[in-house]
């Protein structure tokens, strides 16, 4: 049997590996990490094919290191002791050449699962390198969480995905034997989504496709052959991405028709309760905000109710949120103020608190005039004395513009009241 185009095409080596620059570049911290041989405790975050599993093996390999690699999907706490078992007979304690474990979908891992690596990973019998789709501050337990280094990997972008087309063209044995043209890629790429195992397993389909070994590939012929479904090709992890999308923007675009359509599918195809959950906390704060606070109050409280009550009761609750958030009034300020505030930041550096404003925990503090000259606002009418809170090279720059609409407009009139000197609004 015939590996997949993707497996065959898997580095064996860090200079083959392809993106993530930021972690594997001439500078990047785990480039550092392997020519030291010490490599850390990791959790690799990241969408699907954005080569997770590919570096840990990498790793592996160059530091010269045990592997033993494990899938939360289908392994439990008996596997994890009889890995670690093996890994204390290998290995000493704190050498250079501890065994690495990888997890796949670490995520999928129950708390008392995740607790069982713990007592392995503090005593050095084993580098924990774990893998997830999913934020690791709420799928990987606090403790195992701060005795990992986090990185995130980055969706592979075109001139990535092109590199890997053309490394499949020349370099795999069975590819090459075809005289494939590859004339526009824009199709291929967009339905990769930034996944390249899934760019490089539909290339293969597509390419075997044709009866003869002559392939010329336009835009058209992948939009074609994808549409009508010739391709044979397994869609259940991919979709995951692709119907959450479908999912917020329908909720974002006021339509609780879509949204609950999309919920359905979600729900139909398995999809984890808490994590569609969560996802309708992020929107009801990005894209709801301040237009209605409330928003945010009932999206938290449905990841809780789900978190409590579990199938197929849930249904129910996550029905009536995303039907509220659909059709609750839409306003981002609160998403663009906070863009813009960090991006202020970025340009102006640690700028000086105003000395007004700082804190004076000590007596040379006080005597140094912190906080002396600080105006205490509910000392004054309606809770309100103008002062200034920005630091001085940036006094007067206004972060936060209200949305148009009912409540924001009564936020607007109250700050352009106060502040009508200073900010204009």
């Amino acid at each position: 049997m015939i590996e997949p185009l993707a497996e065959r095409l898997r580095p064996k080596k860090l200079e083959d590996y392809i993106s993530q620059s930021h972690l594997v570049g001439k500078k990047g911290i785990l480039t550092n990490h392997i020519k030291r041989g010490l490599i850390p405790s990791i959790i690799f975050w990241g969408p699907p094919g954005t080569g997770k599993t590919t570096l840990a093996n990498i790793i592996a390999l160059e530091s010269q290191r045990p592997f033993y690699t494990l899938s939360a999907i289908n392994s439990g706490v008996k596997d994890i002791r009889d890995v670690i078992n093996k890994a204390k007979q290998s290995g000493g304690l704190f050498t250079a050449k501890n065994p690495i474990l990888f997890i796949d979908e670490i995520h999928r891992f129950s708390k008392s699962q995740q607790d069982s690596l713990l007592q392995a990973v503090e005593k050095g019998w084993i580098t924990l390198i774990g893998a997830t789709t999913e934020n690791p501050s709420f799928e990987v337990i606090s403790a195992l969480l701060s005795r990992c280094q986090v990185y995130t990997l980055n969706s592979f972008n075109k001139n990535d995905l092109e590199m890997l087309l053309k490394r499949a063209i020349n370099k795999d044995d069975q590819l090459s034997k075809k005289r494939i043209k590859l004339k526009e890629t824009t199709a291929l790429l967009r339905f990769s989504g930034g996944d390249a195992r899934k760019l490089l397993n539909v290339f293969e389909l597509i390419v075997n496709s044709f009866d003869k070994d002559e392939v010329i590939l336009t835009d058209a012929t992948v939009t074609s052959m994808i549409q009508n479904d010739n391709l044979n090709y397994d869609k259940s992890g991919d979709q995951h991405y692709d119907i959450i999308s479908a999912f917020i923007k329908s909720i974002r675009g006021s339509d609780p028709n879509a949204a609950v359509y999309w919920l359905a599918r979600m729900i139909q195809g398995g999809e984890d309760l808490k994590f569609i959950a969560r996802r309708m906390i992020i929107l009801a704060s990005e894209d709801i905000g301040n237009a209605n606070p409330t928003a945010l109050v009932l999206a938290n409280n449905t990841f809780q109710a789900v978190s409590i009550i579990g199938n197929p009761e849930s249904r129910i609750i996550l029905s009536q949120c995303a039907t509220y958030l659909a059709c609750s009034e839409k306003s981002n300020s609160a998403y663009k103020a906070i863009n813009k505030a960090q991006q202020k930041v970025e340009e102006t550096g640690n700028l000086s608190v105003p000395i007004e404003i700082r804190n004076a925990p000590t007596k040379l503090m006080k005597e140094l005039g912190y906080g002396e000259t600080y105006k205490y606002a509910h000392d004054y009418k309606n809770s309100f004395i103008k002062q200034e809170f920005m630091p001085e090279k940036i006094k007067g720059e206004k972060l936060y513009e209200p949305g148009k609409n009912m409540r924001e407009n009564s936020q607007r009139d109250y700050l352009k009241k106060n502040w009508k000197d200073k900010y204009d609004y």
